[in-house]
């Protein structure tokens, strides 16, 4: 994956991703996409369009409440993979659950608009112009499955049953 770097930082909830007044009143993903981020930067889905790129957090990112929205509108904006230092459990799972990958990385390197790319199979993100590379927290077996297949309904729908692998 090869994308844009738009950075954050600690501790970047779910309701800065995509705020709560949204929660019902819209529920089309492509929708409510328009609104990432928009409390940080009302221009954010203007600036990304429909381009592939990449958040970039420090720690705990997706942290606060158990809202599904917020990595479904990351993942509708454009959004390739999220890489932080850490994030919030939950958040953790839904973006999975949903096919968003999350890559744990040192990101102290990775600037604001950074093109890189992310190479899951390798372990590696790579900065422009071969910068830096960081080595990633290596995926399980099931979790490169729930991203190559979009999310756990695809995967239920294409395996019939859960075979959770390391």
């Amino acid at each position: 994956m090869k994308g844009i770097s738009y950075k954050f930082g600690d501790d970047i909830n779910t309701d800065l991703i995509i705020s709560g007044r949204y929660k019902f009143s819209i529920t089309d993903p492509n929708q409510l996409a328009r609104h990432v981020f928009e409390d940080i930067d009302p221009e954010f889905y203007k600036k990304v369009g429909r381009d592939k790129f990449f958040v970039i957090a420090g720690s705990n990112f997706g942290c606060g409440s158990s809202r599904e929205q917020a990595p479904l509108a990351l993942k509708h904006a454009g959004c390739q993979a999220v890489l932080a230092k850490s994030f919030a459990r939950i958040f953790y799972r839904n973006a999975f659950n949903l096919g968003l990958p999350l890559v744990e990385c040192d990101t102290g390197k990775i600037k604001k608009e950074d093109i890189i790319e992310v190479d899951i199979e390798k372990g590696i993100v790579v900065g422009p112009e071969k910068q830096y590379t960081l080595q990633i927290k290596p995926f399980t077996r099931f979790q490169k499955n729930l991203v190559e297949v979009g999310g756990i309904a695809n995967y239920y729908k294409k395996y019939g049953e859960l075979k959770i692998e390391p």
